[in-house]
């Protein structure tokens, strides 16, 4: 059974830090692209940051370039968000996606974990 279940988010305070996580299972984590999205009310979904599968490429929206870094763990089959500096605009709603192009697409999503930027 694919599972992708994401943790670590809450509420936080403009400037603060937070890290959330994606915990995978059930396909095999290193041959997956992941993407973290994140979804804020009345928005569409957009992608906040990629991360190839074996970690060695990475790439950010521009919103969150030099604040917020995306990394995995392939021996624990985890891919983290770290978040600084954040701003009440960052305040959404985070999924995790795992993507694989081989001959068909395999995709897979989390159900989200909630952030909120607020004094």
């Amino acid at each position: 059974q694919v599972q992708l279940v994401e943790s670590g988010g809450g509420l936080v305070q403009p400037g603060g830090s937070l890290r959330l996580l994606c915990a995978a299972s059930g396909f095999t984590f290193n041959y997956y692209t992941m993407t973290w999205y994140r979804q804020a009310p009345g928005k569409e979904r957009e992608v906040v940051a990629r991360i190839s599968s074996a970690g060695g490429s990475t790439n950010y929206a521009d919103s969150v370039k030099g604040r917020f870094t995306i990394s995995r763990d392939n021996a624990k089959n985890t891919v983290y968000l770290q978040m600084n500096t954040l701003k009440p605009e960052d305040t959404a709603v985070y999924y995790c996606n795992a993507r694989r192009n081989h001959l068909n697409v395999y995709e897979y999503w989390g159900q989200g974990t909630q952030v909120t930027v607020s004094s």
